[in-house]
């Protein structure tokens, strides 16, 4: 009987072990075949180049498509969808962002077909783009943030406009406001480039805005810059003050990572991290990246997956604290 029990386990033990190898032996040897990258936005805007540079990268590095599928609609979250519904193998993977996996599902929890944080495993950040707070220089004397929020603490009821209601546009002034204990009333419109023309015309009188939506009127003296919301200083604006070191605790950079099923073996996932990381640190990558408005960022998959719930659990809160509503 002893010995039954012996050969019975060995024989459990050596197919457990044949199964964990062959296992092993696909991880190694990925990718096999054709990988799909999807991205929940558009073709021809900065996410989209990002993902489809990040593609060639990887095309070339291992011998396999990686077809980019644009699957935009409902904030990112119909592409997205898509990524935490396929199989779990390594050859669907997503181009994650913070709309999809943090401010709307903070915003309308119960109208996602998946959860932004546990249907997926994180990859790696692929780059961040930071935003810009301007006020129009004519309608507005002040010089810098501090001087901006003593203007506000006086003046509680000027507007600042932002690209919809929960953008982070919108989200990131919300922020500001409550760091800084100041008030203003919040204009909606749809997309940033009508905001801006109200913007120049004092309409509104302030926004924190995107980058390249901004600077240009920032370079022609119509609008002023007052601090930019990067971890460091930026390319396109290296004497711009950080917002986190004028306002402690403000900490909004919209960010684009790399996503998989929840489930992937980590074998692939590091192998994919390594290979992302690899491409952001080259020069090419990085310039081309920037001229796009991107900061190229990169971790590892702990991290980012660590961070998408950070992002989760801190816009909940700016958004139960502003008193958001979805429209």
């Amino acid at each position: 009987m002893a010995f039954r029990i012996k050969i019975h386990n060995f024989i459990c033990f050596s197919l457990a072990l044949l199964a964990a190898c062959t296992g092993l032996a696909q991880e190694v040897s990925y990718p096999t075949k054709a990988i799909r990258l999807v991205v929940p936005v558009p073709a021809g805007g900065a996410a989209d180049g990002m993902a489809r540079l990040l593609a060639e990268h990887l095309q070339a590095k291992w011998g396999q498509p990686v077809v980019v599928e644009n699957k935009p609609g409902a904030g990112s979250s119909l592409g997205m969808a898509l990524v935490a519904r396929a199989p779990a193998d390594g050859y669907t993977l997503g181009l994650g962002n913070i709309a999809a996996n943090a401010i709307n599902p903070a915003l309308q929890p119960t109208q996602f077909q998946y959860h932004p944080v546990k249907d997926f495993s994180g990859i790696s950040m692929v780059g961040v783009t930071p935003l810009v707070l301007v006020v129009n220089a004519e309608k507005l004397p002040v010089k810098n943030v501090n001087e901006f929020v003593a203007h506000l603490k006086t003046h509680p009821n000027l507007a600042y406009g932002s690209s919809g209601v929960g953008s982070s546009l919108h989200l990131a002034m919300e922020l500001f406001l409550q760091k800084t204990g100041t008030k203003m009333l919040h204009v909606p419109y749809k997309g940033s480039a009508p905001m801006v023309t109200d913007l120049l015309s004092g309409q509104v009188v302030a926004s924190i805005d995107a980058a390249a939506t901004s600077m240009p009127h920032v370079l022609s003296g119509k609008l002023r810059a007052l601090a930019v919301t990067a971890s460091d200083k930026v390319f396109f604006a290296p004497d711009l003050p950080l917002m986190r070191e004028v306002v402690p605790g403000f900490e909004m950079r919209p960010w684009h990572g790399l996503v998989a099923p929840a489930g992937t073996p980590t074998a692939i996932l590091n192998k994919v991290s390594l290979e992302v990381n690899a491409f952001l640190r080259t020069p090419a990558a990085q310039a081309k990246l920037q001229e796009r408005g991107i900061v190229p960022m990169g971790n590892t998959p702990a991290e980012f997956q660590a961070f998408m719930a950070s992002e989760l659990e801190a816009y909940r809160k700016v958004i139960q604290d502003a008193g958001i509503k979805a429209d």
